[in-house]
């Protein structure tokens, strides 16, 4: 069971009055270097990426300079971050056809976004709806947990998760609700042991194993 319209409406409201405009954790200054960021973040920290596009995105931010670089020089900056090899590859692979069918840019619908290499629907959701400001859920282990846990829009797996809550979230918090339930898994209710005691949604959370932190 999933609930009702009045409490989600609260719970957004409320996610919204502590953050009125949540961010990623990514850093970047285009929609190719987030779309390079995400790309790298698949099982890595947002951390861990930022420490290695630091370095990177001076020397190489856009899919030619990218392409120039090769996969070889692209692995000496990534080289901290999980699985580097397939992503160097992917990456590199990706620049080439940025510029080979979309002129260098960035496109803009799903479609286009995953049939680009190591682009998969959630990395595809992020990129739309952060860089494009598209409405756009990106279900990730955060969204997931969150949306279970609390019965925002509780599902078997990732794709149920997002088509629930691209049809429960009140439209005026669509935009955002991506970004306010990754923090909220992230700070608050984290995978071990919620912090249920410091919450500021606790009393409409539907989560019965409550704790006290």
């Amino acid at each position: 069971m999933t609930m009702n319209k009045d409490k989600r409406i609260e719970i957004f409201t409320r996610l919204r009055n502590e953050n009125p405009n949540p961010e990623t954790e990514l850093e970047y200054t285009s929609p190719y270097e987030l779309l390079v960021a995400v790309t790298l973040s698949a099982q890595a920290t947002d951390v861990s990426v930022n420490k290695a596009t630091r370095k990177l995105f001076p020397v190489a931010n856009t899919p030619a300079q990218i392409l120039a670089l090769g996969e070889e020089g692209l692995k000496d900056y990534i080289k901290t971050i999980g699985l580097f090899n397939s992503k160097a590859k992917n990456v590199v692979k990706m620049a080439e056809l940025l510029l080979e069918r979309h002129g260098g840019a960035v496109p803009q619908t799903r479609d286009e976004l995953v049939a680009l290499p190591g682009v998969g629907r959630k990395t595809a959701n992020v990129v739309l709806n952060t860089a494009f400001r598209q409405p756009a859920m990106a279900v990730d282990t955060h969204i997931f947990r969150v949306s279970n846990r609390t019965k925002i829009a509780p599902g078997k797996n990732v794709d149920e998760v997002e088509a629930r809550l691209m049809r429960l979230v009140p439209k005026e918090f669509l935009m955002d609700a991506h970004h306010w339930l990754i923090l909220h898994g992230r700070y608050t209710c984290v995978a071990r042991k919620p912090k249920c005691g410091s919450c500021i949604i606790e009393d409409l959370c539907e989560f019965k194993q409550k704790t006290s932190d």
